[in-house]
């Protein structure tokens, strides 16, 4: 309808997820003639997403490949709060609960918290065999290195 929304809610949280990787982002009115030409000369109305510190290339696939994801692992609460913390952080055997789905090394899984919240995606560094065996252990290698692990 004229009045609808046009997915912008949509937009704005692709707009975000873009911006987190280091992608500046303009959401404008593309039917309008000569639109680029006139945010770049600060002509038309827009609604720009400012970059955060760029992100590597892995990481930036990383983020969209969700559809991808063949694991699932489940963390406790301080390993959410770890990974969410400003300091560059792996994912570890000890702050994981649950192997929710099996997996291979390399295969893309899913962070989730125990409401099963999407926390983040990563490449597993060891598959859900070896990884059941490490489950909460501490002093043990990752399942996912900070290198390879995208946080939503």
């Amino acid at each position: 309808s004229q009045f609808g929304r046009g997915g912008m809610i949509t937009k704005t949280h692709m707009a975000q997820k873009v911006a987190q990787l280091g992608i500046a982002v303009h959401i404008a009115n593309g039917t309008k003639n000569n639109i680029l030409t006139d945010i770049l000369d600060g002509n038309a109305p827009h609604t720009r997403f400012i970059p955060h510190k760029t992100a590597s290339g892995k990481k930036k696939w990383i983020a969209h490949s969700e559809t991808s994801a063949t694991g699932i692992v489940e963390v406790n609460e301080g390993a959410k709060a770890a990974l969410n913390s400003n300091k560059a952080t792996s994912l570890l055997p000890v702050g994981i609960t649950h192997i929710k789905t099996d997996f291979k090394k390399g295969d893309i899984i899913k962070v989730v918290d125990n409401a099963d919240h999407l926390i983040g995606l990563g490449i597993a560094e060891y598959g859900s065999e070896k990884a059941r065996e490490k489950l909460g252990q501490k002093n043990q290698k990752p399942l996912v290195h900070y290198d390879y692990l995208y946080l939503q």
